[in-house]
């Protein structure tokens, strides 16, 4: 799989010859320097952008032969996103934010299991309160709230605790991996926190738009 755009100068090679299986139930981290194409190759896996050449097939799809409205339904059905930024709505609560991916769904019992999941996060006492009433660990919270409320089949968590202090930190991750184990999903992360990285059981590092096998 490859992935390039256009530049300046001509093509700019992003990904070039990129080949990774991740099979269900594992926990793999993707480390590279900043630049390197790490979030571009994450965006590729779950389908929120197309490869310039080769293919993705996530669950036994290839993304690149669905239109964006058939990838949106997958992701929706199997997938549950994390990110640095959080990506909260600000005008909506908590349990307004986590309920998203089921309303879009339309999925029953939703608010009981917006209430379980901010329960599971340490959160069952912050439903009520917005974004910006909640310190950046508690928002984080929120967000894997969201992402595991639906039960996703995998996780895509792209930087999840870099906009965090350190003790928030190991908080989020320690939580992460715990939910992620409680669930059974496979978890694809995007770290540059070589410890983050450590916890997954493969890491491959990106160098110069290529993958690299490293021992966890």
């Amino acid at each position: 799989m490859g992935k390039h755009v256009a530049g300046p100068t001509g093509r700019l090679d992003i990904l070039d010859d990129v080949s990774l299986e991740v099979n269900v139930g594992e926990t793999v981290a993707i480390t590279g320097a900043s630049g390197s194409g790490k979030t571009t190759l994450l965006g590729l896996l779950a389908g929120l952008d197309l490869p310039s050449r080769g293919s993705v097939r996530l669950d036994g799809h290839a993304l690149e032969a669905l239109d964006e409205e058939a990838r949106a339904r997958l992701r929706l059905r199997l997938v549950g996103f994390v990110f640095q930024s959080f990506h909260l709505l600000p005008a909506l609560t908590a349990e307004e934010n986590v309920l998203l991916p089921l309303e879009l769904d339309g999925a029953p019992d939703a608010l009981a299991r917006v209430r379980a999941a901010l329960a599971s996060v340490g959160l069952r006492e912050r439903g009520a309160h917005y974004p910006y009433q909640l310190s950046g660990g508690e928002q984080q919270r929120v967000a894997i709230a969201r992402a595991f409320v639906h039960d996703p089949r995998i996780l895509f968590a792209d930087e999840p605790t870099g906009n965090l202090d350190h003790t928030s930190r190991d908080g989020i991750a320690d939580l992460l991996f715990s939910l992620n184990r409680e669930h059974h999903t496979t978890l694809v992360l995007v770290t540059h926190d070589p410890a983050l990285a450590a916890r997954c059981a493969r890491v491959h590092e990106l160098v110069d738009g290529r993958l690299r096998v490293h021992a966890a």
